[in-house]
């Protein structure tokens, strides 16, 4: 309780048997509230996932869940040894998480090679995104997103009342890095990349960041990273050189703990200083924090799943081509396929228990669905099951 002074002033209530008992009035007041003029114009992150419909089935474990990216394995089994040990071992969940996400900080700078001071710990790496907008957009501030791409990012854009200007290149897998040189200008606050991008897999590669951080030292650009583990090119190094980037990355992915939300991101000492105005030091929770911190120290485990993962992508590559089926193999963990009859091939899909993301309504990706890819094995059960589909 706080030690402020108050002068309370106690009052008696009247007794039971009081004439005067005037029933309580309900106050007038308008039908409904509404929400902030910024919110009211925008259109919610649609997030459509077949969780519940597969739950709901006996053999739920029989279901390919392909359409949320998540990782197709277990996390590494440290993961669960180390939050069984942590509730076995007396420190149960009446306290909050450790401020900072202190160890978990000091297992990413060995992870990422950056420094403390440039690293800060979210409630995965949507969170991070949000942080970021909260932190260094205001009304009317101009934002360009290069589309297709991660809608959420718009949401926490537009919710602050900036201003979302996009640009496509002449197909959906086009970098398009001209077409966005093209509309950046001195008024530019923000760029947004994703790098794997989703839903494309097109990768801005290093010397793309450093291209555009130096020549729009005045926009803050943040490079979602979030499929980084697969694609194994980053730009996180450059974090150090330049104080207008901002790297977001998420353990949801590769590591397979989309179900703890751990996030982090990385930038300069100045630009994580200026979020911490905001952050909350206490916004990654316990579990989450001891689960990372142990998957950190499992990389044999990631390693392995990362391999599958490549191995999968030949295997899927071949069936497609053989097919004359138009499929993108990305660099993440999906990939893109074209259809004819796209609600047809949906449907056929899940009346075989697979379950992907439709993504036909995406600019460029007409007909288009995304699968996750998992490891060999699944992928050859996944094929015996889909093969007369394509």
């Amino acid at each position: 309780m706080s030690n402020a002074n108050f002068d309370l002033c106690m009052v008696d209530a009247p007794p039971a048997d009081a004439e005067d008992r005037s029933p309580l009035r309900a106050l007038s007041g308008p039908e409904s509230i509404e929400v902030a003029p910024t919110v009211q114009a925008l259109t919610p992150y649609e997030a459509v996932s077949s969780q519940a419909a597969i739950e709901a089935q006996p053999d739920h474990h029989n279901s390919f869940k392909l359409d949320w990216n998540e990782s197709t394995i277990d996390p590494s089994p440290r993961v669960n040894e180390a939050i069984a040990a942590y509730l076995s071992g007396g420190r149960g969940l009446n306290w909050y998480p450790r401020l900072g996400s202190a160890e978990l900080i000091e297992a990413l700078v060995d992870y990422t090679g950056v420094s403390h001071d440039h690293l800060l710990a979210t409630n995965g790496s949507d969170d991070a995104l949000h942080l970021i907008c909260a932190t260094y957009l205001d009304r009317d501030d101009e934002v360009v997103i290069p589309v297709p791409t991660y809608n959420h990012f718009m949401v926490f854009a537009q919710s602050r009342g900036a201003r979302v200007v996009t640009t496509r290149g002449q197909t959906a897998f086009d970098p398009n890095v001209e077409g966005i040189e093209a509309i950046m200008t001195e008024k530019t606050r923000l760029l947004y990349l994703v790098s794997p991008n989703n839903p494309t897999g097109v990768v801005y590669g290093p010397d793309v960041v450093e291209r555009l951080c130096r020549a729009y030292p005045q926009t803050l650009i943040v490079l979602d990273e979030a499929y980084f583990e697969f694609s194994q090119i980053s730009g996180i190094e450059l974090v150090e050189k330049f104080p207008n980037l901002l790297v977001t990355r998420t353990f949801s992915k590769s590591f397979g703990l989309a179900g703890l939300r751990v996030g982090y991101l990385a930038a300069a000492p100045q630009l994580v200083q200026g979020l911490r105005r905001i952050y909350n030091p206490k916004s990654v929770n316990t579990l989450g924090q001891v689960g990372a911190v142990a998957a950190l120290k499992d990389l044999g485990y990631l390693n392995a799943f990362l391999e599958e993962v490549n191995a999968s992508k030949e295997i899927l590559r071949r069936f497609f081509a053989e097919r004359e089926v138009e499929a993108n193999i990305t660099p993440a963990n999906f990939v893109v396929i074209r259809r004819p009859d796209i609600q047809k091939t949906l449907g056929q899909l899940e009346e075989r228990d697979v379950y992907v993301r439709d993504r036909s309504s995406y600019p460029g990706l007409e007909g288009c669905l995304r699968m996750t890819v998992g490891t060999t094995s699944q992928t050859r059960r996944l094929l015996e099951r889909i093969g007369d589909i394509f």
